[in-house]
């Protein structure tokens, strides 16, 4: 299991740093701009808000799990916990389903980061997954 900690927790770390960072920006700016967003019809905005303020804990915590279960070796669980998590980021593509959000250009770059950390979480976790299976496979003969 060395390979996952010595070759893993320096990327792992930058990547959840940055998806945090990029996430919290872009679920603050939903909470306190949600007129800027397309709006799911029928839902309250006040409803919106609060859910998307959740959202943003309940990944986070998640991606916090994870990172602690990854540090304690705990790896299934932990690249579990990480692809969880990284759906905070995938989700963010969603808002170009229902429409085009009415910002500045600056704040669209939280949503490519959004978007971009969740695709690198996705290829940590296969890297990690396909290290842990051949140690797993190698171990056992």
């Amino acid at each position: 299991m060395d390979v996952l900690r010595e070759k893993g927790l320096a990327p792992l770390r930058a990547i959840l740093a940055f998806s945090v960072l990029s996430t919290g920006f872009h679920y603050w700016h939903m909470v306190a701009r949600p007129r800027a967003y397309p709006s799911i019809p029928g839902l309250d905005e006040t409803v919106g808000q609060v859910g998307v303020g959740a959202a943003w804990v309940v990944f986070t915590v998640i991606a916090v799990l994870g990172y602690r279960a990854y540090l304690r070796e705990r790896y299934r669980r932990a690249l579990v916990l990480l692809l969880v998590y990284s759906l905070s980021g995938l989700v963010t593509a969603g808002h170009f389903l229902i429409g085009f959000p009415d910002l500045p250009r600056v704040w669209l770059i939280p949503l490519v980061g959004d978007t971009v950390a969740a695709v690198a979480l996705w290829a940590f976790v296969s890297w990690a997954w396909a290290a842990f299976n051949r140690v797993q496979v190698s171990t056992q003969h």
